[in-house]
């Protein structure tokens, strides 16, 4: 009986895990380069959204920002893009969220604001990782329900009564 608890506990997880993981796994927005100068151009793109269900808006927020960019042009790797110019931006951190043309959710990302003369060349700069790591978070949170299940069965049984 001991094992079939276990092994329901750990059913429940993986498929908990499993239902959640293509969710996580599928928003993907990245920011090229990471670090740009003031004045410099920053290319926001939203792989996973389809181009015909409209533009992808992309919320930038940060020191002295709370606007909304449209997505502009096909990105080559799919999905749509948009170039951001950093004139008069503040120095700092900067998030970008996107949201694709049928409302659905396609991450973030984020990217800095330097002094002119101090960005270091950089690629990429997108937060690829957010997806493993909710999906990693998840597959957590279900085994820790999973566990927390077992123990109070466990408890039940050894205080005599059956649950």
């Amino acid at each position: 009986m001991k094992a079939q608890k276990v092994l329901v506990s750990t059913a429940l997880g993986v498929g908990l895990g499993t239902l959640l993981l293509p969710t996580a796994a599928l928003a993907d927005t990245t920011v090229s380069p990471a670090t740009t100068p003031v004045g410099g151009t920053v290319v926001l793109t939203a792989t996973t959204c389809n181009p015909k269900a409209g533009d992808v808006i992309f919320h930038v927020t940060g020191p002295d920002r709370d606007q909304n960019v449209r997505s502009t042009t096909a990105a080559a790797g799919g999905g749509l893009s948009a170039e951001l110019f950093t004139a008069g931006f503040t120095l700092g951190s900067y998030t970008v969220a996107a949201t694709c043309g049928d409302g659905s959710s396609a991450g973030s990302a984020t990217f800095t604001v330097t002094p002119i003369g101090a960005a270091p060349a950089g690629a990429g700069g997108g937060t690829g990782n957010t997806g493993l790591l909710a999906a990693g978070g998840a597959l957590a949170g279900a085994a820790a329900l999973g566990t927390t299940v077992l123990l109070r069965r466990r408890r039940r049984a050894a205080a005599g009564t059956v649950a």
